[in-house]
């Protein structure tokens, strides 16, 4: 449940429903969550989520999960499984047995056949291309087909026949009777039933036509009895349609739609049609890559569902389309990390350190706080031995202008450690170094380093060589050059190809097996998840959430 009252006390539909609570339009509120099974949910998806399982929950009403599945060319059983492992996963329980659109296609049937003996519905014979042509633009209004004035017995007939499936797929349409001169496109005639050889993942073969999705969602609305259909604003133009199809069927429950400003982040891809291509083209390795904002992409890059929740919480809900700035979901996991997240020490790109007067056999036991704030986290044991790893970016041959880190002729603490200075340095035929030769001095394990002493330039991290555990490490970076294109049909042209960098380093070793958690702070690099799903025996990954490098 929302932590933040704001939430509810700014947020317009809240104060809707409660004048409606007030004023006794209803005694008893019903929403639901009605996605569509052809893809997986996305992060506008959980601003949806919250809204109407928190509405449900807080004035002690249902809030029922349905799946809207009418097309299923494009559905399949596994984005089904995937819907229902993203809302648990959230911590939201959907009242009753989950619910689906084709429970009620025997109804809905039915309702065409009233719209058909009302003389509202009639059967068309135009193609898809030619409906889309008779429909007209904006500016130019629709033209009747030569088909619209058929007689009802005739329309009749013609449909109980598509029932049966005595017409090929796309030669015939049921279309709503309505205006098409109206300056609402979507009023000039919509399709309300099409022909599909499919079999469905609930019904079978039991059927050969399929409600068109907005001919099926009101009706399924209305015998479920929800109060209050919430939607995304591009669903405003479908409000009109969805009154006249209620008004004109013999509906006991006319429930009232409200529309909101559906969730936009820069740099975000959200068009399920373009994650396909994006898979299909092998960018991504699937709906769950951790640079999609799929819920299960999220997941796998190690955000929260708390974290995401009070994302959706923050931000509100308003009818004023906006962009939201990436950085603002990064302070919600950034935020909780902070408090919940081990420290640990790895090294992404290793530079052997030898350190000269340490003797081999060696090794040096340091206990240090698995968090700098909660003691409650307890200590872990490090060893200092004679051959350590440092970052390659924390160490220069040069002195740099504000550079404090590791330089040649120059001493740098180890964190938690000794003082260091770099005396030599080893390269390889390429004239890469492969390693350098340090001292340490024995008399500097836990002071502390003046700032105003510039013989000890700074503070970085290491790990012992033996003390440590070969790792795999992800680093995403956004998957578009540009933060917003408003998920556009050109998507390919603007992949960041540098979008995912993935090093051979180190961490602590035994850290997954002491710690038992799977976020961690690796200090001066960022927060990361270990990602179970890919890892195995012989490879652990890690996945960086966020960076504290630039």
């Amino acid at each position: 449940m929302c932590r933040n009252n704001n939430f509810y006390k700014k947020n317009f539909i809240f104060k809707i429903i409660h004048n409606d609570l007030k004023n006794k339009k209803y005694n008893f509120i019903c929403t639901r969550f009605p996605p569509e099974p052809n893809g997986y949910l996305h992060i506008g998806h959980i601003k949806s989520i919250c809204l109407n399982f928190s509405i449900a929950k807080f004035y002690g009403g249902n809030c029922f999960l349905r799946i809207d599945d009418t097309n299923p060319t494009t559905e399949n059983i596994k984005y089904i499984n995937s819907i229902k492992k993203d809302l648990i996963w959230l911590g939201f329980k959907w009242d009753h047995k989950i619910k689906y659109s084709s429970d009620y296609f025997d109804m809905i049937y039915k309702y065409a056949i009233e719209l058909i003996n009302k003389n509202l519905a009639y059967v068309d014979e135009l193609s898809i291309q030619e409906i889309k042509s008779y429909r007209g633009t904006l500016s130019v209004p629709g033209k009747d087909s030569p088909y619209r004035n058929r007689s009802i017995k005739e329309n009749l007939k013609l449909f109980h026949n598509m029932r049966l499936g005595n017409f090929s797929e796309g030669s015939m349409s049921l279309r709503a009777k309505i205006d098409m001169k109206s300056k609402i496109i979507i009023m000039r005639d919509p399709v309300l039933y099409r022909i599909k050889f499919q079999k469905h993942h609930q019904t079978g073969k039991k059927w050969c036509i399929y409600p068109t999705y907005d001919f099926c969602h009101c009706i399924s609305d209305s015998i479920e009895g929800i109060t209050h259909s919430l939607c995304t604003l591009e669903f405003q133009d479908n409000k009109i349609l969805y009154n006249w199809i209620l008004n004109n069927i013999s509906v006991k429950n006319y429930p009232k739609q409200y529309e909101f400003s559906k969730l936009q982040i820069e740099y975000g891809i959200t068009s399920k049609r373009n994650i396909r291509l994006l898979i299909k083209n092998k960018i991504v390795d699937g709906w769950d890559d951790p640079r999609l904002l799929t819920i299960s992409g999220l997941r796998r890059k190690g955000y929260t569902a708390l974290s995401l929740k009070n994302f959706c919480y923050r931000i509100g809900v308003t009818k004023q389309n906006n962009i939201i700035q990436l950085s603002y979901l990064e302070f919600c996991i950034k935020k909780e990390l902070n408090q919940i997240a081990p420290r640990a020490m790895a090294i992404l790109r290793p530079l052997k350190i030898i350190i000269d007067n340490f003797p081999v056999n060696k090794k040096i036991k340091l206990l240090i706080p698995n968090h700098p704030f909660n003691k409650n986290m307890g200590y872990r044991i490090i060893y200092f031995t004679k051959e350590i790893y440092i970052d390659i970016l924390d160490f220069s041959e040069e002195e740099k202008k504000d550079y404090k880190r590791l330089i040649l002729g120059k001493k740098v603490k180890l964190r938690y450690s000794f003082v260091i200075k770099a005396n030599k340095v080893i390269k390889n035929s390429n004239g890469n170094i492969i390693c350098v030769y340090c001292t340490y001095y024995q008399n500097t394990l836990g002071i502390k380093i003046d700032k105003k002493d510039q013989k000890i330039k700074g503070i970085i991290h290491w790990i012992s060589c033996l003390n440590s555990q070969p790792v795999l490490f992800y680093l995403y970076k956004t998957l578009l050059k540009k933060k917003c294109i408003n998920n556009t049909d050109n998507i390919l042209s603007y992949i960041n190809k540098k979008s995912l960098l993935i090093y051979n380093g180190f961490i602590e070793k035994n850290l997954l097996k002491e710690q038992k958690k799977k976020h961690f702070q690796f200090e001066r690099e960022g927060y990361f998840y270990f990602d179970k799903k890919n890892s195995n025996k012989k490879q652990i990954i890690f996945n960086q959430i966020l960076s504290f490098r630039s």
